[in-house]
């Protein structure tokens, strides 16, 4: 069983990119598609799609062209970092995006930003 669902989604991605995969299969869960669904509106992801049976669902990410140079945790369980709106990392100088669970929902660093809430970091690409 996997302790921390998010950390297993990212090492999924990365290890996926760097074996050349077009697509990687994960256990559905509505954070991860919802992060999955941020990725997808930077660019960073080609598709999302959800297989759903009676038992469990399956969340299938298709890899885009755009190479994701770093893709790392910042808020883990041992360790959970919040931060509020004014106060949010830019990754590289506002190049990257920053992951954010929010009050009003998971959404990227300058949506957050623009409505003027924190929250948890989740995780950081660029």
């Amino acid at each position: 069983m996997v302790t921390d669902p998010i950390a297993d989604m990212v090492a999924r991605i990365k290890n996926g990119q760097s074996a050349r995969r077009s697509v990687v299969a994960l256990p559905y869960s509505k954070v991860k598609h919802a992060v999955a669904k941020i990725l997808k509106e930077k660019g960073y992801l080609d598709g999302i799609d959800v297989k759903k049976s009676k038992t469990k669902g399956e969340l299938v990410l298709t890899l885009g062209d755009q190479r994701i140079i770093n893709l790392r945790r910042i808020s883990k369980p041992g360790r959970r970092l919040y931060s509020p709106a004014k106060k949010l990392p830019r990754p590289m100088g506002g190049a990257g995006v920053l992951i954010i669970s929010t009050s009003k929902g998971i959404m990227s660093d300058r949506e957050a930003r623009k409505i003027g809430v924190g929250g948890e970091m989740i995780c950081e690409v660029y």
